[in-house]
């Protein structure tokens, strides 16, 4: 086991944990920014009100990119055991 290999796996599994991460990330931004100018331009200053959408946009995010995050994460697997006869050398 090299060094650039143990390099190039720690890579690979940020970039897998980022685009896993992406997508409900991405759209809890979006509804929070949403509700938050809506706050802003009618004063409404409730604090649950933040959470509660943010929330369920996550829910929803997850639910639309439930099969794809459970591909790649698969994938990456995969890739991890097939490449662990090489390791034990």
């Amino acid at each position: 086991m090299s060094q650039d290999f143990i390099i190039h796996l720690a890579r690979e599994a940020m970039v897998v944990a980022l685009s896993l991460a992406g997508p409900p990330l991405a759209l809890g931004l979006l509804v929070g920014l949403t509700v938050s100018v809506l706050q802003a331009t009618t004063q409404i200053q409730e604090q649950t009100l933040t959470f509660v959408p943010k929330i369920v946009a996550v829910f929803v995010a997850i639910l639309l990119f439930g099969s794809w995050m459970l591909d790649n994460i698969v994938r990456f697997t995969e890739n991890l055991f097939a490449s662990l006869p090489s390791l034990i050398r």
